[in-house]
C-alpha cells in the first residue's frame, strides 16, 4: 500500500446559522484540519455551495469539500459553473464530492424523482463525465442516456486544472467501482441502499465488509490504486479511555455490537494515543488516510490531528 499523508476534515453541515459555520471553519483551520465538508440534504442544514463560499472567504488555506452533493438535485452543467466560481473564489481550494443521492426523505418531501439505485448510479457516472467536460477548456459534446451536451463551452474555468479533486463516496460495489475509476478521492461509506441510517447499515461497515470494499476499489482502480486517496466518515469519535461502554451503548442502533463498531473505520474512541494507533492501523490495512469527523469532535480530536496531520 502507498501511504498517503493523513488529512482530517470536519463536517460543518450541522451549523444552524452562517456565523456558527464561519467560526467553526476558522477554528478548523487553526487546529490544522485539511478541510471542512458540508453534506447535501434538504433538511434543516445550510446550503452546501453558499456555505462553503462563506467558509472560503473566512479562511486562507483550508480546503472546502462537498461531501457529497446529491447528483439528482442539480444538472451537472449548471452545477459546474457554481463549482468553478467557488474554486476561483477560494483560490483553488475546492474538492468536489458527488454522489448518486440516497436519503429517501429528501426525495419524498421535495417530489424529486427517486429512481432505483442502478439508474441513479448510471446518471452519476454520466454527470462526472459532464463535469469533467465543463471543467476543461473549450466546447465539448456529450451524448448519454441522461444528459446530452452540444458544443457547450462552460465558463468560468476552475483554478485547479484539469479539474478540482473529485470525491465519489459509496458503500456498494457499483458506486465504489465508479469511484475507483473516475475519482481522485474515494469515500468508503456504509451501504445506504435502504435510504435511511438504521440497523441495515451497520453490518456493511464491519472490518470484513471494509476489507471487501477495499478489494472492490483495488480491482476497479488497477494500476491507479496507489494514486487514489481513501476517505472515511467517522460517526463516533471521542477521546475516552472507557470508549468501549459508549460503543456498546450506541452500536445496536446501527445493527452492530460495540466490538464490531470499534473495529470499523467509522468509530474512533479511546485515549489520544490509542486513536493515533488505530488510524495508523487503518492506513496500513486499508490505505485509508483521509478522515472526516462531525463538528462535535472538532476540539476533541485536535490532539490526534496535531499528531498525525500531514505525516
Amino acid at each position: 500500500l502507498m501511504n498517503h499523508p493523513f488529512r482530517f476534515s470536519v463536517s460543518i453541515g450541522a451549523a444552524s446559522d452562517i456565523d456558527t459555520l464561519v467560526s467553526t471553519a476558522r477554528r478548523a483551520e487553526e487546529l490544522g484540519y485539511w478541510s471542512v465538508v458540508i453534506p447535501d440534504h434538504l433538511d434543516g442544514q445550510l446550503g452546501p455551495l453558499v456555505g462553503l463560499a462563506a467558509a472560503a472567504t473566512a479562511t486562507s488555506t483550508l480546503r472546502l469539500t462537498t461531501l457529497v452533493l446529491a447528483n439528482d438535485y442539480r444538472h451537472p452543467a449548471v452545477l459546474a459553473k457554481e463549482l468553478a466560481t467557488l474554486d476561483q473564489l477560494s483560490g483553488g481550494r475546492l474538492e468536489v464530492g458527488l454522489g448518486a443521492g440516497w436519503m429517501t426523505s429528501d426525495y419524498e418531501q421535495s417530489g424529486i424523482v427517486h429512481d432505483r439505485a442502478g439508474v441513479r448510479i448510471e446518471r452519476l457516472a454520466e454527470a462526472i463525465g459532464v463535469l469533467k467536460g465543463c471543467f476543461a477548456p473549450g466546447p465539448f459534446d456529450f451524448a448519454g442516456e441522461h444528459y446530452t451536451i452540444r458544443g457547450f463551452d462552460s465558463r468560468p474555468l476552475p483554478v485547479q486544472q484539469p479539474h478540482p479533486p473529485l470525491v465519489v463516496a459509496g458503500g456498494g460495489p457499483k458506486v465504489l467501482t465508479l469511484a475507483a475509476r473516475t475519482a481522485d478521492i474515494v469515500g468508503v461509506n456504509p451501504n445506504l441502499g435502504a435510504g435511511v441510517i438504521d440497523a441495515q447499515a451497520g453490518p456493511t461497515d464491519t472490518l470484513e465488509a471494509t476489507d471487501d470494499k477495499i478489494e472492490t476499489i483495488r480491482a476497479a482502480a488497477g494500476d491507479r490504486f496507489d494514486s487514489r486517496v481513501l476517505q472515511t466518515r467517522v460517526h463516533l469519535a471521542t477521546i475516552d479511555p472507557d470508549g468501549r461502554a459508549l460503543a456498546d451503548a450506541l452500536a445496536p442502533a446501527v445493527g452492530l455490537t460495540g466490538e464490531q463498531a470499534l473495529a470499523s473505520p467509522h468509530a474512533l474512541v479511546g485515549t489520544a494515543e490509542e486513536c493515533v494507533e488505530r488510524l495508523e492501523d487503518w492506513r496500513a490495512r486499508w490505505g485509508i488516510s483521509y478522515v472526516t469527523f462531525g463538528t462535535e469532535a472538532l476540539e476533541v480530536m485536535a490532539p490526534v490531528v496535531e499528531r498525525l496531520a500531514g505525516r
